[in-house]
């Protein structure tokens, strides 16, 4: 599969971040668990890496989704737990993200915090948080803070959402 790319998305809380990315059409897996920085694999917060078909969604488009669903200008106490990066696995990467984000930068009145940080380790979550959105949306915790990024989604990013979420 020479279209399949992977790139890794950390903000807010992993449950919330799986959920945003498995509604998109091209996201062929999303794996939630937590990244570490190359430079310090001990230091671990809450992400996703995505899987993702480049014919059908680029990286622009998962980028600018991520930006939005997650709070993306905010320095908040919870940093160190949801750390605000996009880790890529390959080098050559870091220029395309930074091209991307200087892009994006214009949509939003306060600077992006968000850090392209390269990809050092991955530990998953247990297997009973998988698709934790999906499993049940009715619960507390799904309909106060994952339901209204899906609502968002399908208002701004109507194109690539899925029709499963529709």
């Amino acid at each position: 599969m020479d279209n399949i790319f992977k790139v890794g998305f950390g903000g807010g809380c992993h449950w919330c971040t799986e959920a945003v990315f498995m509604s998109l059409n091209g996201v062929e897996k999303v794996e939630q668990g937590f990244i570490a920085p190359k430079e310090n694999k001990s230091d671990f917060s809450e992400a996703v890496i995505v899987h993702y078909n480049a014919a059908v969604i680029e990286l622009r488009d998962l980028v600018a989704i991520h930006l939005d669903t997650h709070r993306s200008t905010e320095n908040h106490s919870m940093r160190n737990k949801y750390r605000s990066g996009i880790y890529f696995f390959k080098q050559d990467e870091f220029h395309v993200l930074k091209g991307i984000l200087n892009d994006l930068q214009q949509d939003f009145e306060a600077p992006l915090i968000t850090a392209i940080i390269p990809f050092g380790a991955f530990k998953s979550s247990e297997e009973r948080f998988y698709n934790y959105y999906f499993k049940d949306i009715e619960k507390p915790f799904c309909r106060t803070h994952i339901s209204p990024k899906i609502k968002m989604l399908k208002e701004k990013y109507a194109n690539h959402v899925s029709a499963k979420v529709q």
